[in-house]
């Protein structure tokens, strides 16, 4: 994910708020409000949330954990969720100066600090937080906004101490092609590309429509986080969103202007003019590019796994379990080695803040905690006792009927409660955490993702000796932690030269980069010139500078 997905045309009203705001708020990050709860700690009260990303599974905290919620704290949500990712209303929001309670910003934090939008929450967590605390334990550090700047206005919403399940990010390539073709050795873009030629070439149809060997998502942001991500990810480099940086020197290069990284979007040239590319990768939106995965259309796509989840769902559903997708680590080559398990460590930049215009800040702040306290975040993962799960000799255990329910029934989330509707608005403990009775707070233990498979992925995952997808990957003990955690999530002053550039450079690769794959193989090399030449003008260098300085002061920062 990137930390500058923002519109050029946009710029002009994020740098008027800053006058706007100057003239609305005497003192950045002070309450308009107030500072204290308004009495009765449990009285109703409704609390106005915006969150960046779309949310289908809302459920209007009518479900089981969401009526439970609302038991517990008294607190009723109404939110506006996006389905652009937030950048064009948070940059209305500060120029108008008003906010609703809280607000996931994503990577427009810096628009709403600049514009005196939120409050430090540094106090608030002190006083009235003690399971924030206990969970952020010796990163506090890593909440404070900058090395000038040490207040808190973002709590992370990241997973803590995640040992994830299943690989984040990889090569999908259906069951069934594998499984026909002798469960093939799958680790560079080149056997994928060998894979896909020779299913292809043996069913040009599938249900009767064409087969596509390789489709790309290109829907916005989605561009980004799938195809362009892929240039690093297939090189041996880690996710930092735009910029790449060098592990010994903390020095920031748009990961772009690598050299090897010509080689991965050359690739995707070569696989276009073999005809084993979607024509319309690079104008289908995020809905047809779902509709051609749940149909089974689709051999294999390039992409996180949250992109393709919805569709991951619909071919079972429908009983397509031959057509649902695996999850492979390939690289350009075998000197490479995936990077997807590679640690940031403690997680900061992206979360929520509360605004100057909450006007009990103490209450949310309490709302929050309670989201993380042990007992919730035991029932946002595995819901209600006696409804979702029974205790067994002191263990937690969910029945049969209950994972069939999870697994096959795509409405699970909305009508339970249960996963990111509440979970997403705090930070929670990841995968492989245990709780005070020694049991993991997630239901993703090892065991249960097997138990969870159906028999095809159990079939497929046996023929490449392993038992889950990311046994396939190299693990987490391979690597070092990251120094400066994501470095899409450190934020970049809203309106700075910095903004600027970063999304300058982003409207060059967003046009050359499709210009490049769909081009004449002859006619590649120049593309790409003229690529790494319109970056150069958009002030590449400067940013590279710019963000290099950000990054190594974040390290002394999060070092002290």
């Amino acid at each position: 994910m990137s930390s500058f997905k923002k519109t050029f045309s946009l710029l002009f009203i994020v740098s008027f708020m800053f006058f706007i705001a100057a003239c609305s708020n005497s003192e950045q990050g002070t309450s308009k409000k107030s500072n204290s709860s308004s009495g009765d700690e449990d009285a109703p009260i409704t609390l106005t949330l915006f969150g960046s990303d779309a949310n289908a599974d809302w459920e209007k905290m009518e479900s089981p954990v969401g009526q439970k919620i609302k038991e517990d704290t008294g607190v009723t949500l109404k939110p506006e969720f996006d389905i652009d990712g937030g950048q064009q209303k948070i940059a209305l929001m500060a120029a108008s100066g008003e906010y609703p309670d809280m607000i996931l910003p994503k990577g427009e934090a810096g628009t709403l600090v600049d514009a005196g939008a939120l409050i430090d929450l540094t106090e608030l967590i002190e006083e009235h937080a003690p399971n924030l605390k206990k969970m952020i334990g010796d990163n506090m550090n890593r909440l404070k906004w900058s090395k000038d700047d040490s207040s808190i206005y973002i709590i992370p919403n990241a997973a803590v101490d995640n040992q994830a399940m299943y690989p984040g990010y990889g090569a999908l390539v259906q069951h069934a092609v594998v499984k026909e073709l002798g469960y093939p050795e799958l680790k560079t873009l080149e056997d994928l590309e060998n894979v896909l030629r020779e299913y292809s070439k043996k069913h040009p149809e599938i249900d009767g429509q064409p087969t596509i060997p390789l489709t790309l998502q290109s829907d916005g942001w989605r561009f980004q986080a799938s195809t362009l991500n892929s240039g690093f990810m297939m090189t041996g480099a880690g996710d930092d969103g735009e910029y790449y940086i060098d592990p010994d020197t903390y020095e920031a290069t748009l990961h772009y202007r690598r050299p090897i990284e010509k080689e991965v979007f050359r690739w995707y040239n070569h696989m276009n003019a073999e005809g084993l590319l979607d024509r319309e990768s690079f104008v289908q939106k995020d809905d047809q590019f779902l509709s051609k995965l749940s149909t089974g259309r689709a051999l294999a796509t390039i992409a996180p796994d949250y992109m393709v989840g919805q569709a991951q769902n619909a071919l079972r559903d429908e009983g397509k379990l031959d057509r649902m997708y695996g999850m492979y680590p390939i690289t350009l080559s075998e000197e490479y080695q995936s990077h997807v398990y590679q640690s940031p460590g403690f997680q900061a930049g992206w979360g929520i803040g509360i605004s100057v215009d909450c006007e009990d800040p103490v209450r949310a702040i309490k709302f929050i905690d309670y989201l993380v306290s042990e007992e919730t975040q035991i029932m946002l993962n595995w819901g209600l006792e006696g409804e979702h799960y029974e205790i067994v000799d002191g263990k937690r255990v969910i029945p049969e009927d209950v994972w069939e329910y999870r697994n096959n029934n795509k409405n699970f989330a909305k009508e339970t409660g249960i996963g990111y509707n509440f979970a997403g608005l705090a930070p929670r403990y990841g995968d492989g955490v245990l709780d005070s009775t020694g049991q993991t707070y997630t239901v993703a233990t090892r065991e249960q993702q097997i138990k969870n498979q159906t028999d095809v992925e159990k079939e497929v995952l046996k023929a490449y000796g392993v038992e889950l997808w990311k046994d396939l990957y190299p693990q987490m003990d391979e690597f070092d932690e990251k120094p400066w955690g994501a470095a899409y999530n450190i934020p970049i002053p809203g309106g700075s030269d910095l903004e600027v550039k970063n999304q300058r450079m982003l409207d060059v690769t967003f046009k050359r980069i499709p210009e490049a794959i769909l081009a004449n193989p002859d006619d590649f090399d120049t593309i790409w010139e003229t690529f790494m030449k319109d970056l150069e003008k958009a002030g590449v260098e400067e940013a590279e500078e710019e963000f290099t300085k950000i990054i190594q002061d974040t390290v002394e920062l999060w070092s002290n």
